[in-house]
């Protein structure tokens, strides 16, 4: 008699609902240590798409950019953020392609959210001394590179303009910005120690290896198999050398 009480009415329900919460809390807690978020995961195509000139097929990652949740806004400092990676020519070819496509979606009567505005570099800091700060907290790295001492200039331009002049702008996040690289790197293809090197910066900002790996996934699924097969296989050299 207990049984058939203990399974019925409110207590049958209140049972299955504790279950499916349980079942819930431990889908969404796999979910937030293994894969990328719907924006995070969107952004990969469009950077890498970008870089490497494919404009058959960034239309269609704009597009699903936009139905993931990022806003205008995010996805032109996407776009911007890609000349310093692939040079004018691609990034200005990226936003041409946006620029024909919000024209579109603006003619069906589509209303794209702007998003936040661009932020002005602070009053009080010049853009060496935010640069250098800004590299500082994404790599950690004190030392000046050879590079910088072999042709210093190249050192300056990345702490002012790249590190300064885009990343001090907002409305993407670190995070966003690395994953953007990441992907970019990956498709123009032959920079394996750039593209450890910023999935490294990745990590530092907050990415794990497992979404790294969601990265690989959508690399081959959404831009193809050799850019996700070199970027797989520059992740796999930094698996485990760092500390946990």
């Amino acid at each position: 008699m207990y049984i058939k009480t203990a399974v019925t009415g409110g207590t049958f329900f209140f049972i299955v609902t504790t279950i499916l919460i349980s079942l819930s809390s431990v889908v969404s807690a796999q979910e937030g240590s293994s894969a990328l978020s719907a924006k995070q995961r969107a952004i990969v195509p469009i950077a890498a798409l970008t870089a490497k000139g494919d404009q058959e097929h960034l239309t269609g990652a704009l597009t699903e950019g936009l139905e993931a949740g990022l806003s205008v806004n995010e996805i032109k400092e996407i776009l911007v953020q890609m000349y310093a990676y692939a040079g004018f020519p691609r990034s200005l070819n990226g936003i041409n392609t946006f620029m024909a496509l919000m024209d579109e979606r603006g003619k069906k009567g589509i209303k794209d959210i702007s998003g936040e505005e661009a932020t002005p570099i602070p009053a009080n800091k010049s853009r060496e001394r935010l640069g250098h700060e800004t590299r500082e907290k994404l790599t950690g790295v004190r030392p000046v590179a050879g590079y910088a001492k072999f042709v210093p200039v190249i050192d300056t331009f990345l702490k002012e303009h790249l590190f300064a002049d885009i990343f001090g702008r907002g409305v993407l996040d670190y995070k966003s910005r690395e994953i953007a690289t990441v992907s970019a790197i990956a498709a123009i293809g032959n920079a394996g120690a750039q593209l450890r090197s910023h999935m490294n910066v990745a990590m530092n900002t907050g990415v794990t290896e497992s979404q790294l790996e969601d990265l690989v996934s959508v690399l081959r699924v959404k831009v193809g198999e050799k850019e996700a097969d070199d970027a797989g296989s520059q992740l796999s050299r930094i698996k485990g050398s760092r500390t946990k």
